[in-house]
């Protein structure tokens, strides 16, 4: 990940003032590559990850940027060069594949060369013709690694222990082995039904946290790959293996019924520990009935609520050779449970941040109450020494009761316990008599800012005794806001936290008391999402769950991945949406059409179930306008935009991917869906839909379905409505997906951020000026309901304030920021606003600051890219460059024009400077 500040300020002179820093950080490069030659590749990615390990995909990505702020700078030509010796590969020799120069600016090109081989570690560089100068430049090499490719090539047997499911102890596996000569590099590849730490010579091996990632495990199931040579010494070696639950084996009830999910079993586990010696030869460590097996010290693991530990029942050395385990027991030879083992080739989860307890209460000798002083998904890891013995509850909530203790009544509504033997998000750590002992749950996150911690017997804690740590998938922040009011920029943070706090290798709704995939709540957060954070791998893995769950008539579920729950509730277009939306979104800002490939009959199968059960155009399946203030938009109206939405998308994807007669098929039904839905609830002499209230008119107007004739009429009519409703929300989750830029985009932008700025009830600032530090699930800080308090479904103003405020929009017709689109909007009562985004070709920055003298507007486009810029220009006012009028600008063009007056230019790659006045 690069590591330098992405913002180019003006000479001190005249650049633009630094306000507070918001949440993630923008990096591009080290200074290593930042001293590179004009025009060099940097940021190489295989398969969207670095250097990746362990792939399946038989013809992987690669992609590259250019360093190079020069105007007009980018690639004419490429020339790639992979083999499997690095040295070679350097020198441009040695090629497994070399295809000739190629004159294109495409920086996103997938492997074509002979079949690669399972186990095989490639290196490839590119070297670039730059257009300016026509200089060549070639990357630094890099790597990737083969996985298995074939579920054949495992050697290793499917294993578990003997116990029940239903037992709650976890197990514990080990194998010792010798290591006979010298070794040139070793391999793990572990695939689990559960969750696993993987440990070798008493060395816990990875950062990695809950491995596997969660899927439909009957379906498909997911390897890890791990480098373990360093873990390994000459002679005498041991392997552990210790399994947690995860959602295979839910061991505890709540609403949706995991502890009935029809795969669940007890842990298993298959791993092949791949030896390669320095003469070539190769031995596998593989699993099998000579593994041994015990029970220990954790005594239960709950993903949904938390995780017990009995500190005097560790067997110390149980992982390191040596180890006497004449008492443990072989293990069993258990069924895969899938046909489908395949790599997990994504953004890991890690404990990302330490957040050490601002404070801490001490309410008597044997309570103590921590508070993080900010809401995070992850675990808490405490150190404390006491007795043998005692017992500490760790109660970890969102909010305190008045009286000191924390309360969770907000988040344990849905929790359905059979006793009390497993408290919600109550870790329990039973001492066992060391001088210091820390502990910190393996296979269990929650949602917290408190942890009450609770002993059996007087402890002696201090501020400094319980640190919080962040978790959630490590995935890399690309995107940077900040602005001159200190609101937007708390909120802008909230968000962030927020999205982190529900990505666990799969988009949740919260990490408290659901942690399901919710469908809507992640579509609508998909923009914010992609603007701030480069989650591909992660949606790309989520993609192929919806693939795993839809059904063979197209219905998919509320809940992704799902036990079967979801299928009668909750579902339907406004929902599941997720199978259109979020390909076409990853088309949109990497440029890349595989999701769509990948996904185009499943969203051709969804389109067909709806038509075929709504022939007249119009559908009224789904949840509708979810939470809102008070108004609430009719679900037929709703559904049905979203109906004609998969349905353009689909038509979009037919044209793009070569189905001329789906594409001609399906924009008719969108065409059929649009007039259907205009028909019943447009009136066209008023311009209102419906009733008039915020959803009914933003959601037509965002999505497309508004006549383009009316649209400013639609939009002066959702303004007033703001107006009238004191600038203040009235929409629930799909009113505020759309309501933001159904201003902003139709010259109502004043309107938009007034409304996104606002700090009294009902909005986002609101919950801010009262001190949250994400976001809520419900606009009253006092609602009897839905009051999780790190809930993302009203996320859009994230994405907005790329879109709305800075203007930056992926085009179409060249996705992936080839060609950015550009509208800024100058909107009174903000003097100063900063976004950048770091796209498959660069930065793109855009930056403004409003005075008497007029504006001053900076843009950086990165090489190989290029934008349109649309500037809103008032009566008598110019731009200048430089003290020149810039120029020439172009004719204007109506779907770009934010504002009536307009200039419109098209800018090479590089940094410009305006001013308007």
């Amino acid at each position: 990940m690069p590591t330098t500040s992405a913002y180019h300020l003006l000479p001190a002179a005249r650049a633009l003032p630094v306000f507070c820093t918001g949440f993630a950080v923008l990096l591009l490069g080290s200074s290593a590559a930042r001293a590179q030659a004009p025009g060099t590749p940097v940021g190489l990615q295989c398969e969207y990850l670095p250097n990746p390990l362990g792939l399946d995909a038989p013809h992987p990505r690669l992609a590259w940027r250019l360093a190079d702020g020069r105007r007009g700078a980018g690639q004419a030509a490429y020339q790639l060069v992979v083999g499997t010796d690095s040295a070679a590969v350097g020198r441009g020799q040695g090629a497994v594949w070399a295809p000739a120069k190629t004159a294109s600016a495409q920086q996103l090109v997938a492997y074509a060369g002979p079949a690669l081989r399972p186990y095989t570690k490639y290196f490839w560089r590119v070297k670039v013709w730059n257009k300016v100068g026509a200089l060549a430049a070639t990357s630094a090499v890099a790597s990737f690694e083969m996985g298995l490719l074939n579920q054949q090539n495992w050697l290793g047997a499917w294993i578990s222990d003997s116990q029940d499911k239903n037992l709650r102890p976890a197990p514990y596996f080990r194998k010792a082995f010798q290591v006979p000569r010298q070794l040139r590099s070793a391999r793990a590849y572990v695939a689990v039904a559960g969750l696993y730490e993987l440990s070798i010579n008493g060395h816990k091996v990875g950062n990695h946290r809950l491995d596997p990632m969660y899927t439909r495990f009957d379906r498909r199931t997911l390897y890890v790959t791990h480098d373990v040579t360093a873990y390994l010494r000459p002679g005498a070696n041991a392997v552990g293996v210790l399994l947690g639950n995860g959602w295979y084996n839910h061991q505890s009830t709540a609403v949706w019924d995991f502890h009935n999910a029809p795969w669940r079993n007890r842990p298993a586990f298959c791993l092949d520990l791949r030896l390669t010696y320095t003469d070539g030869t190769v031995e596998t460590i593989r699993s099998g009935t000579d593994w041994k097996t015990a029970l220990g010290p954790l005594v239960f693991n709950s993903i949904y609520t938390a995780e017990h530990y009995d500190a005097r029942l560790e067997q110390p050395g149980w992982d390191a050779p040596g180890f006497d385990d004449a008492k443990w027991k072989p293990a069993i030879y258990r069924t895969a449970p899938s046909k489908h083992i395949v790599a997990q080739a994504l953004a890991p989860i890690r404990n990302v941040e330490p957040v050490p307890a601002k404070t801490v209460n001490k309410l008597n000798d044997t309570t103590y109450v921590f508070d993080l002083g900010r809401n995070i998904s992850g675990v808490s890891q405490l150190r404390a020494q006491g007795p043998a013995g005692t017992v500490l509850h760790l109660r970890h909530a969102e909010r305190l009761y008045p009286n000191g203790h924390v309360d969770q009544s907000n988040i344990d509504v849905h929790y359905r316990p059979t006793d009390k033997s497993d408290p919600f998000q109550t870790d329990i750590f039973t001492l066992g008599g060391k001088a210091d002992e820390v502990f910190m749950p393996r296979f269990n996150y929650k949602g917290f800012q408190y942890v009450e911690v609770t002993s059996s017997r007087p402890v002696a804690l201090t501020a400094g005794s319980l640190t919080g740590y962040f978790m959630h998938s490590d995935v890399a922040p690309v995107g940077q806001v900040r602005s001159a009011n200190p609101t937007i920029e708390k909120i802008w943070a909230a968000t962030n936290n927020s999205y982190l706090s529900n990505l666990f290798g799969y988009p949740t709704d919260c990490p408290q008391r659901e942690k399901n995939g919710w469908t809507g709540d992640a579509h609508i957060a998909s923009e914010t999402g992609l603007y701030n954070f480069d989650g591909f791998t992660v949606y790309e893995k989520w993609l192929a769950d919806h693939r795993d769950e839809q059904q063979p008539n197209g219905v998919l579920p509320s809940i992704i991945p799902s036990d079967g729950w979801g299928y009668e509730w909750g579902n339907g277009p406004d929902w599941t949406s997720t199978i259109a939306i979020i390909p076409w979104n990853l088309y949109l800002f990497y440029g890349d059409a595989k999701p769509l490939a990948d996904c185009y009959d499943n969203i051709r199968r969804y389109v067909d179930h709806i038509a075929e059960q709504s022939p007249n155009g119009l559908t009224n399946w789904g949840l509708g306008d979810w939470v809102p203030v008070k108004s609430k938009a009719p679900v037929e109206l709703t559904s049905s935009v979203y109906y004609f939405t998969d349905a353009t998308i689909l038509a979009k994807a037919a044209q793009l991917l070569g189905h001329p007669a789906d594409h001609a098929r399906y924009a008719a039904l969108a065409a059929k869906i649009r007039a259907a839905i205009n028909a019943k609830y447009l009136n066209r002499q008023t311009g209102v839909y419906g009733s008039g209230v915020q959803t009914e008119l933003s959601v037509p107007l965002y999505w497309g379905v508004v006549p383009d004739e009316l649209r400013p009429k639609v939009a002066a009519n959702l303004a007033s409505r703001v107006a009238a409703d004191g600038f203040h929300l009235d929409v629930g989750l799909l009113g505020t997906k759309a309501i933001l830029g159904a201003l902003s985009e139709n010259g109502q932008a004043d309107v938009a951020y007034r409304l996104a700025a606002q700090e009294t009830f009902p909005s986002w600032g609101w919950w801010i000026v009262n001190g949250a530090t994400t976001l809520h699930e419900n606009w009253p800080l006092d609602a009897k309901s839905d009051i999780s308090l790190n809930h993302i479904m009203f996320g859009e103003i994230g994405a907005w304030l790329y879109k709305g405020l800075a203007g930056i929009q992926p085009d179409p017709q060249q996705p992936g920021f080839k060609n950015v689109l550009l509208a800024p909007h100058f909107v009174a009562g903000l003097n100063q606003f900063e976004a950048s985004h770091q796209g498959p070709y660069g930065v793109i920055r855009s930056a403004w600051q409003q005075s008497g003298k007029g504006i001053h507007y900076e843009v950086t486009i990165p090489p190989s890219s290029t934008a349109t810029l649309v500037l809103p220009v008032g009566a008598g006012q110019k731009v200048y460059a430089g003290g020149q009028l810039f120029g020439p600008a172009l004719p204007s063009s109506a779907p770009l024009a934010a504002v009536h007056a307009t200039q419109r230019y098209q800018l090479a790659a590089g940094t410009y400077q305006l001013e308007i006045r």
